[in-house]
């Protein structure tokens, strides 16, 4: 709860001793500028490719009930951005706006995402989707490069194949001079006609079973110094499909898609062969991870190889099995059952063709704790302030080997869940007024970990900035990650 003398974020930023680096904020795009601009750059068919994003929404809050019931359409998101609080409402769509309230917010720096331009690496047409992500990264270059000190926007990044990834990376790294990047996940790959029966589509998340190996691009966000976020959500899919409630189908719907992610990079061995590569999954917490990372080890336990053996039918004694069946169960029982596991005998163990039975083979895990050390370093989880799971990534107790998950503050200013962008700070630190974390966590939160997850794979990250002194000092002494 927070206290009476913390009523404002400024006055307790003032109190910290070190910075706050927002780590997942949104603007809101000001529609006709921008609509503009990438008719300039990009012409017609650009700005037609970005009005495609906003069609599903759109088709679903221009339909009645009855034709979502009769279509089976999610419900979307009405009313999804601040309107009473006008201020911040135009804060988030004004850059200079933003820029001069930042110390208002108790915020050093804040990296931003889009809002609209979430969806553009979804375009289905692959000219007009790589024309309106490059279109839209040099519209957000230019809006907020003059608030460089205090503001950095993130490349939107999409990611069909690599070669498509690799080029936008290049331009917005090099030649835009952007520093962020928000990864396109999953992708949505098309069946060919007759391939997934009555699906339209299927899920890629660019690790284990994908379309493409994306270790080159994994290589060259490590050769510029890249730090991917991934961004990704499942809401209108599976089960999340609700045609009269959108809390239904928003609950949980970027925790599902960060952990299925999450679990493909980390199976697919992408920590393993890229030790210094750090990941972000923004908007879904931490709580699902913390839950994965003891999975991932309860997993590991009883499916390595070695432990497979328990559970190897060729390791049965069939005649003891058929002694006890016929001694408890009677003769009858013991033929039928004997009939019923002959053709498992004869045709093998039935292990769907495989020929490593490892599912942990991409890993290269030879001990349980492995899995702390290809989890806890390389991966981030952007967190809302008001989500009181926070407080279990620093548990050490709680999470198996000690580990301390890394956690980045993500404000979500310019949507409907921050109706006061002052409060944001404030609720933050709630954790550390009601004694679930210690003002050390806080600092991590807000501040170590930020500057660890995007300075360590780029140390002129924060170069120019407001916070540079700190975080370099921060940096040079070889701080370690969280695990």
């Amino acid at each position: 709860m927070t206290t009476p003398h913390q009523r404002d974020s400024a006055a307790l930023h003032a109190r910290l001793g070190h910075p706050v680096v927002d780590a997942d904020g949104h603007y809101l795009e000001l529609m006709p500028v921008m609509l503009d601009y990438l008719e300039q750059v990009g012409g017609q068919r650009v700005v037609e490719g970005f009005k495609l994003f906003g069609s599903r929404v759109t088709r679903s809050l221009t339909s009645s009930l009855e034709e979502r019931r009769k279509h089976r359409v999610a419900m979307e998101a009405f009313w999804a951005v601040p309107s009473k609080n006008t201020l911040d409402r135009a804060t988030a769509m004004l850059p200079k706006l933003l820029y001069e309230r930042l110390d208002e917010f108790g915020l050093d720096f804040t990296v931003l995402y889009p809002t609209s331009g979430l969806g553009l690496p979804f375009i289905p047409d692959e000219e007009v989707r790589r024309a309106t992500c490059r279109a839209f990264n040099m519209f957000v270059a230019d809006q907020y490069r003059p608030f460089s000190d205090r503001i950095t926007p993130a490349a939107v990044i999409p990611m069909h194949t690599p070669a498509e990834a690799i080029d936008e990376l290049e331009y917005a790294m090099k030649t835009l001079g952007l520093k962020a990047v928000m990864m396109q996940n999953p992708v949505l790959r098309r069946f060919e006609e007759g391939e997934g029966g009555h699906r339209p589509f299927w899920l890629d998340f660019l690790g284990i079973d994908s379309a493409h190996d994306y270790d080159p691009v994994w290589r060259k966000c490590v050769a510029l110094g890249v730090s991917p976020s991934l961004h990704g959500g499942s809401r209108g899919m599976g089960m999340r499909v609700s045609p009269s409630n959108f809390v239904f189908n928003h609950i949980g719907h970027f925790a599902a898609t960060a952990e299925a992610t999450c679990k493909s990079l980390f199976l697919g061995g992408v920590t393993r062969r890229f030790p210094t590569l750090k990941i972000a999954f923004l908007e879904g917490g931490v709580g699902w991870a913390c839950g994965l990372y003891s999975d991932l080890i309860g997993h590991w336990k009883k499916r390595n190889l070695k432990a497979l053996d328990e559970v190897n039918p060729a390791n049965l004694d069939r005649k003891l099995l058929g002694e006890l069946i016929e001694r408890y169960a009677g003769h009858e029982a013991a033929d039928r059952l004997a009939q019923s596991m002959q053709p498992a005998a004869e045709g093998g163990a039935g292990t769907g063709g495989l020929r490593n039975l490892d599912d942990f083979a991409a890993c290269g895990i030879s001990r349980a704790e492995d899995i702390r050390e290809l989890f806890a370093t390389n991966f981030y989880f952007g967190c809302e302030a008001d989500d009181p799971m926070n407080a279990w990534a620093f548990n050490r107790k709680t999470n198996p080997y000690g580990a301390r998950l890394n956690t980045l503050l993500g404000s979500d200013i310019g949507h409907f869940d921050v109706v006061d962008m002052k409060q944001v700070l404030l609720e933050a630190h709630e954790l550390v007024d009601d004694e679930l974390i210690t003002p050390d966590d806080f600092r991590e939160f807000v501040f170590a970990n930020p500057v660890r997850f995007w300075g360590e794979a780029n140390p002129d990250f924060f170069k120019g900035t407001v916070v540079e002194k700190q975080a370099r000092e921060m940096l040079s002494k070889g701080m370690q990650p969280a695990a």
